[in-house]
């Protein structure tokens, strides 16, 4: 019988890692309950969901993405993105800004990373309260808002509001979220403008830039699109940072592991994306034609998502998947997704990650958590705590 996991039960919402594992261990196919959606597969064993997002019967389309309500009219052609295209539009918007996003061009940022990461950890002692600070509220949020800011040449002066906009777009929906798009696409096509007029030495200066061999270029209206695309990317590392620091605070063996050889850090940032990455599951993909994934039956027309909360806790392709281990070796996870639509900015999001956490680490040597309670958002798709309050 096909397991079946329901998206709104409360004791999946808290603890989806066991949800999933029983669904798992039962079929390499599991039904998603979701008000309001037909048929709605996930495949949760690691080899079938790495081979569905390379596979091309799957395909992403514009349904796989859901608009809150109240979003301008004029804003939605430019919220079109990337990860909404499939086929020779895709390759062709892929082809044109991937030089930008190498991680050649991620390791050539790290001196302004660190930068930033150094002003929040300067500040963050200001915003203690009864001796407890809240880390998504104060660092993980603002950092790769901060961090889009900077590669984007957006003006000092309006950070603030963008980091306003940014935590607007982390709620995922309501008012606050509807009045931050059309604020951050004029902003976008601010920037894009300047970079027109001047390029710089930024993320939209190297795409102002780039050109195709046969002379394609992306418009104004895709350059915009693309800084809402890291608008709402950037919400990864935001997750992944304060999934990160709960972790290695409740496995002090794997942090002392990672104080006697910092070296072994970028590797953590793998297992860490692994053991508690953000996303639960992938972009919905439609099937093509109807699809046989061991012995279930997906008809041409429906959705299917890769559940990585599942698939990179599979002892079929890690051992111990349970256990956080820093020195892990072994097949890479699939936080990042996999195939034509891995994600763009993951050589940005890994180094981000990196400095933001060695530096915390670092610059707080007696960092704890203040209770063992941490709250998070009732979210079928993200695991994401609501707030990380700590002791410096």
């Amino acid at each position: 019988m096909t397991p079946e996991i329901d998206l709104t039960d409360p004791k999946v919402l808290a603890d989806p890692f066991t949800a999933y594992d029983r669904a798992r261990e039962v079929s390499a196919v599991a039904k998603l309950v979701i008000p309001g959606f037909g048929p709605f597969w996930a495949l949760t064993r690691y080899a079938e969901a790495r081979a569905m997002l390379a596979d091309p019967r799957f395909e992403v389309r514009s349904e796989s993405f859901l608009r809150p309500p109240g979003i301008p009219e004029h804003c939605l052609e430019y919220m079109r993105t990337m990860a909404e295209r499939d086929g020779p539009d895709h390759l062709r918007l892929r082809r044109l800004v991937a030089p930008a996003f190498t991680p050649k061009r991620a390791a050539q940022l790290r001196p302004r990373l660190v930068a930033l990461t150094g002003r929040l950890l300067d500040e963050l002692p200001a915003h203690a309260e009864d001796g407890r600070v809240d880390l998504v509220a104060h660092f993980a949020r603002p950092l790769p808002i901060d961090v889009i800011c900077e590669l984007t040449g957006i003006p000092a002066a309006d950070r603030a509001r963008w980091r306003e906009h940014g935590a607007a777009v982390a709620a995922g929906a309501g008012a606050d979220f509807a009045a931050a798009v059309p604020a951050i696409i004029e902003g976008a096509k601010e920037a894009v403008a300047r970079s027109r007029a001047e390029p710089g030495d930024d993320l939209i200066g190297d795409l102002v830039r780039a050109q195709a061999e046969d002379g394609d270029r992306l418009t104004d209206t895709e350059l915009v699109t693309l800084v809402w695309h890291l608008v709402l990317a950037g919400q990864t590392p935001v997750n992944l940072i304060a999934n990160a620091v709960e972790a290695l605070l409740r496995h002090p063996d794997q942090l002392e592991l990672l104080r006697e050889d910092p070296r072994r850090w970028p590797g953590a940032v793998e297992e860490l994306m692994r053991f508690c990455g953000p996303q639960l599951l992938t972009t919905p993909r439609f099937a093509r034609e109807d699809v046989e994934v061991d012995g279930e039956l997906i008809r041409r027309g429906e959705r299917v998502t890769a559940a990585m909360v599942a698939a990179d806790r599979d002892p079929r392709a890690f051992a111990g998947p349970d256990r956080l281990d820093v020195t892990r070796s072994g097949p890479p996870q699939l936080g990042f997704s996999h195939g034509p639509h891995f994600c763009l900015g993951a050589s940005i999001a890994r180094v981000q990650a990196e400095v933001a956490l060695s530096a915390l680490f670092t610059r707080f040597p007696d960092l704890a958590l203040a209770t063992d309670d941490v709250p998070r958002a009732p979210d079928g798709g993200t695991w994401r705590p609501a707030r990380l309050l700590l002791t410096l």
